[in-house]
């Protein structure tokens, strides 16, 4: 089994950061991706940022030069600083990883709120 533990949420005002963890626990063998989604009240889920194991990155455009994710694969755990926060980030940030137990399947954490607001 595997678990995923997101941490750092919180409120914040117009302009803050924040940092949120993100840590994976379990019988792991590998882990090549790890990423962090979000999703607001009325919305679908999507896609803010991910990491790879060979260093690439990908970023929503909503957040690109504000976010930055950063991964230490060998103790299973990614980060995502987040700068210059406006009210449209408002959201509960879950974290994802592509894991390889037994077979490769995709985990996700509980995730953590986040609240942008004055």
């Amino acid at each position: 089994q595997v678990q995923l533990v997101e941490s750092g949420g919180g409120l914040v005002q117009p302009g803050g950061s924040l940092r949120l963890s993100c840590a994976a626990s379990g019988s792991i063998f590998s882990i090549n991706v790890m990423g962090w989604y979000r999703q607001a009240p009325g919305k679908e889920r999507e896609l803010v940022a991910t990491t790879t194991s060979d260093s690439r990155t990908n970023y929503a455009d909503s957040v690109k030069g504000r976010f930055t994710i950063s991964r230490d694969f060998a103790n299973y755990t990614v980060s995502l600083r987040m700068n210059s926060l406006q009210p449209e980030d408002t959201a509960v940030y879950y974290c994802k990883a592509g894991v390889l137990t037994t077979r490769w399947r995709e985990y996700w954490g509980q995730g953590t709120q986040v609240t942008v607001s004055s």
